[in-house]
């Protein structure tokens, strides 16, 4: 029976990461076994037992380090990310920006959301990588597509600063309502500047909350979409309700939205807006945000 648990906890690793906060030690002597053996899956479920002192193991970032790499080596792209977060913090390892660049970016260009808006900040930043802002809005831009509050934010800002591009307020308060409707504080703070000045942004950010409701029940998915990000972090004013915004994602996911679908990967995930934590159907949903981007 635990062979089997570990077995289904390896092959769901991507999206089983926090789950492992329980695992016995009996598992993660199992965990270990692969790991030892070439199994990147199990490499980085054992970098994230030493990283946070779990299933028996007492919390050691050196482990925890050395863990990532092996995995990182072999291609993961969520420890190649975690090994750049270590070398950027000197945990474990010392602290070398450049490395933690250069693991960011392999990480990056295997898909990974995060990877993606860290590596686009050190661009506009200057930290570990020359400052390139055609760089930094590439990364910024990919991660932003792809739901990244921050890297919304920090497009956002490039946009209304004119930082490396042209300066245009109108795309500026774009990705700064999608930011903001992602709870993102500093976001809704430099939209509400920019809203002083009578800036007209993206229509369905502004809509009233009936003309929403109206259209999201006709079967509109962006607006759907809209209510449960609203719902979910109490945007735009209006009080938080899990429950409608769990509702609202599903309607818009089974209208084909990709983010209402990547969006409740995450929720079932990380056990969020009420719902029991349950890796299979945070899984199926992931699977079906795949395959409907494609």
């Amino acid at each position: 029976m635990k062979k089997i648990i570990v077995g289904v906890l390896l092959s769901a690793a991507l999206f089983s990461i926090t789950a492992l906060h329980a695992a016995t030690p009996e598992e993660a002597a199992m965990i270990a076994n692969a790991a030892e053996r070439g199994s990147t899956s199990s490499q980085v479920l054992l970098a994230v037992l030493y990283a946070n002192g779990d299933g028996g193991k007492e919390k050691n970032d050196k482990l925890a380090a050395y863990w990532f790499e092996r995995a990182a080596e072999g291609g993961n792209p969520y420890a190649q990310q975690k090994l750049g977060d270590l070398y950027e913090a000197g945990r474990g390892v010392p602290l070398n920006l450049k490395v933690a660049a250069d693991w960011r970016e392999k990480a990056a260009r295997r898909g990974n959301v995060d990877a993606q808006a860290k590596l686009g900040k050190m661009y506009l930043e200057g930290r570990g990588v020359d400052k390139d802002y055609r760089q930094a809005e590439s990364w910024l831009n990919r991660a932003a597509v792809e739901g990244s509050g921050e890297a919304q934010f920090l497009l956002g800002k490039m946009y209304h600063l004119g930082i490396g591009v042209e300066r245009n307020r109108e795309i500026a308060g774009n990705w700064l309502a999608k930011a903001a409707a992602h709870s993102y504080d500093d976001a809704a703070k430099l939209l509400h500047l920019l809203e002083s000045f009578g800036l007209h942004v993206e229509e369905g950010f502004y809509q009233r909350l009936p003309d929403l409701h109206k259209l999201a029940a006709d079967g509109d998915a962006e607006a759907q979409y809209q209510l449960a990000v609203r719902y979910e972090s109490g945007a735009y004013g209006i009080d938080k309700e899990p429950n409608q915004a769990l509702y609202w994602f599903r309607r818009a996911a089974d209208s084909g939205h990709v983010m209402a679908m990547k969006s409740l990967a995450h929720i079932y995930r990380d056990g969020l807006d009420g719902v029991q934590p349950d890796r299979e159907i945070a899984a199926a949903w992931a699977d079906k945000a795949r395959s409907a981007a494609k």
